[in-house]
C-alpha cells in the first residue's frame, strides 16, 4: 500500500504545506487551516483558499500519480491512503483510493450539511453560502476536525493488512495519519520512504530510504516491476 502526501503533487504544479518551500511558510496554518479559524473569518480563509484552487484547477497527474495507477493495475498495490484533497489519483485511473482528508472538490454546509460540487458554486463572493445562508467550506479536514470515520477505520484497516508500505511525500507528522507508519511497522511490514528530505521516519523505523522525487523513484520501481 502507499501512504502519500502532499510531496506527491509538487511536481504537478501544486506546493507542498510543509518542508523548504512550503505552503504553510507564506500562511500560518492556525490562522488559515484551523476549523476555529474558519468559523471566526470564513472570508479571510476562503481569499487563501481561492488561491489554492485556482493551482489545483490546472494540475494534471504526473509521473508518480500514473505509476502508482499501474502497480495497482498491475496487482502489487492494495490502496493508497492519501492525505491530498486534489483527487489526481482517481484521474490517473488508481481505484482504490482513500482520502484521509477528504476531497476539495465538494463543498459542505456548516449548518445543514448538504454537500455541493464545487464546480457547481459560485466563488464570486466570499465567502460562498448554501441555500439555507450556512456558510460553506471545502469538504476536507481542517485542524480541530475528525477525520471522516468511513476513511479512518478503511485506512488503518488496510495499513495492518500490509506487507510493504510506501510512504511518498509526506513528512507523516501530523497525527493520526502520522501512526499509519508505526502501526504498519509494528505489524510487519517494510517501510521504503520516498522524500526529498529525510524525516523523523529516516531516523526511526524506515527501512530504505530514497531521497528523490516522488515522480522520479517510483518510475523507476515501476520500471523494475515491469522487468
Amino acid at each position: 500500500m502507499a501512504l502519500t502526501g502532499a510531496g506527491m503533487s509538487v511536481d504537478s504544479g501544486i506546493p507542498a504545506f510543509r518542508g523548504s518551500q512550503g505552503l504553510w511558510d507564506r500562511y500560518d496554518p492556525m490562522e488559515f487551516a484551523h476549523i476555529d479559524a474558519f468559523r471566526a473569518n470564513p472570508q479571510k480563509v476562503w481569499q487563501m483558499l481561492v488561491e489554492l484552487d485556482n493551482i489545483v484547477a490546472k494540475a494534471q497527474p504526473n509521473a508518480a500519480h500514473w505509476a502508482l495507477a499501474q502497480l495497482e493495475e498491475m496487482g502489487h498495490l492494495k490502496a493508497i491512503i492519501t492525505q491530498n484533497i486534489d483527487a489526481l489519483h482517481q484521474m490517473a485511473g488508481s481505484k482504490e483510493v482513500i482520502e484521509f482528508h477528504g476531497n476539495g472538490q465538494r463543498l459542505v454546509c456548516l449548518s445543514c450539511g448538504n454537500l455541493f460540487p464545487k464546480d457547481a458554486v459560485s466563488l464570486n463572493e466570499l465567502p460562498p453560502r448554501c441555500s439555507c445562508r450556512g456558510i460553506l467550506k471545502p469538504d476536507v479536514v481542517f485542524f480541530g476536525e475528525p477525520i471522516p470515520l468511513e476513511a479512518s477505520q478503511r485506512a488503518f484497516q488496510v495499513t495492518e493488512e500490509c506487507d510493504l508500505m510506501l510512504v511518498v511525500g509526506t513528512s507523516a507528522v501530523v497525527a493520526p495519519a502520522s501512526h499509519l507508519p508505526f502501526l504498519a511497522k509494528q505489524q510487519g511490514a517494510i517501510i521504503v520512504e520516498i522524500n526529498l528530505e529525510r524525516t523523523h521516519l529516516s531516523e526511526t523505523i524506515s527501512d530504505y530510504v530514497v531521497e528523490a522525487s516522488a515522480g522520479q523513484a517510483l518510475s523507476a520501481i515501476l520500471g523494475h516491476m515491469r522487468s
